[in-house]
């Protein structure tokens, strides 16, 4: 072989294996002194929700929906004792396929009710799903009630910058195979989500899985309510516990 076709041959098999690489796994920070519980595992004490929807079943909240009890719109369970400005939320959730939930932060309580759901909430949410494919799955950025819809995905670095732009690195953090193995299908599944700044980091089951710069000069948000969610139409459940929050410097 010539020495031309050897670079030749060396550079292909460089950029195929960097084209093949894994993506990185970050794992969680260790849980930090200070964390408080929001939630004391007996009743929705420090929480406002519709009444027939939410309740606290064996030490978890349970929210849920039936041909009973439906909801006019997605309806939440919101956190009165505090907000979410820059802060580290941990808890566990589970929820019934294929129907999704989601946990609200830097949130805005709407204050006009729909019908009789006085509990609309719009702003960042952590997606919650029972599925383990890509990118449909619990750990993205849906904007509820907002104009970016999914506006940071798993497995993604995201930054929305200054001019209202959006840049992506692809499965960089995780890819569908990793995540097949690491969320945990009709089971309890880890979540950390930590906000400091425009930063914004979502972990499940100890691994960072998503990753968010927010910079958007109108869209981006410095601080709101907490809430969990029930998601309109079909009938469905979600249950959240071991709700651990702690405000950051």
């Amino acid at each position: 072989m010539s020495r031309s076709l050897s670079i030749a041959f060396v550079v292909l098999c460089t950029a195929l294996s960097l084209s093949a690489a894994e993506p990185e796994v970050v794992s969680a920070p260790a849980e930090p002194s200070g964390m408080k519980m929001i939630f004391n595992g007996k009743d929705l004490d420090g929480w406002d929700g519709d009444p027939r929807l939410w309740s606290v079943k064996d030490g978890v909240i349970h929210g849920e929906t039936t041909k009973e009890n439906s909801t006019n719109g997605n309806t939440f369970l919101i956190w009165t004792a505090g907000t979410t400005k820059d802060f580290e939320l941990r808890a566990s959730f589970r929820c019934q396929a294929p129907h999704n939930s989601g946990i609200q932060y830097r949130s805005t309580h709407d204050p006009k009710p729909k019908g009789n759901n006085k509990w609309v909430v719009r702003g960042y949410q952590h997606e919650i799903r029972d599925q383990n494919d890509l990118p449909s799955v619990a750990g993205f950025i849906y904007e509820e009630g907002c104009k970016r819809g999914r506006m940071a995905l798993v497995g993604d670095k995201t930054v929305w910058d200054a001019d209202g732009k959006k840049t992506v690195e692809q499965g960089v953090l995780i890819d569908a195979e990793g995540y097949k193995k690491l969320f945990k299908i009709d089971d309890w599944n880890d979540v950390v989500i930590i906000a400091k700044g425009p930063h914004l980091q979502h972990y499940l089951n100890g691994r960072l899985i998503m990753d968010c710069v927010d910079n958007h000069p109108e869209l981006k948000r410095s601080e709101g309510v907490l809430a969990f969610q029930i998601h309109a139409g079909a009938p469905m459940w979600a249950e959240f516990k071991d709700v651990r929050f702690k405000e950051l410097d």
